[in-house]
């Protein structure tokens, strides 16, 4: 059984459903899951879990919230060096461009994206419920 983190912060509460849904994918396929907030996981927490999915939506001019996950983000990118990760956020505006900066910041880092991200205009509605149990199943 893997062990996947699905770590995450939420502004409006929109990520946050993304990451309990991609949780559950998880967990449906059979991994084991610890969901948590980004001030609640390190890099020094990377090696206790075979995979990671990483929340956060949108903020300001396109770029990830820069007071609690960014700074943690930042500390685990040491870490990603053939880690299998996935990203997920929501956003209100724009047109996903924080979300392909972050993906090249993975790839740079060593990262192996094991699935294509997701992202969803407000809350995970329909398709983009499905989408991110994929995500949560494609780590498991």
């Amino acid at each position: 059984m893997s062990k996947v983190a699905v770590v995450y912060w939420s502004g409006t509460g929109n990520t946050e459903q993304m990451a309990m849904l991609v949780a559950a994918g998880a967990e449906e396929a059979g991994a084991e899951v610890t969901t948590m907030t980004a001030n609640q996981f390190s890099a020094a927490a990377m090696t206790s879990y075979d995979a990671v999915a990483f929340g956060c939506p949108a903020m300001g001019a396109e770029e990830l919230e820069d007071g609690e996950f960014a700074p943690m983000f930042a500390d685990c990118e040491k870490a990603l060096s053939d880690k299998k990760i996935a990203l997920f956020g929501s956003y209100g505006w724009g047109d996903g461009e924080w979300m392909r900066t972050w993906e090249e910041t993975c790839r740079a880092a060593g990262a192996v994206l094991a699935c294509d991200s997701v992202i969803c205009c407000g809350a995970p509605e329909g398709e983009d419920e499905d989408r991110c149990r994929k995500l949560g199943a494609a780590l498991a």
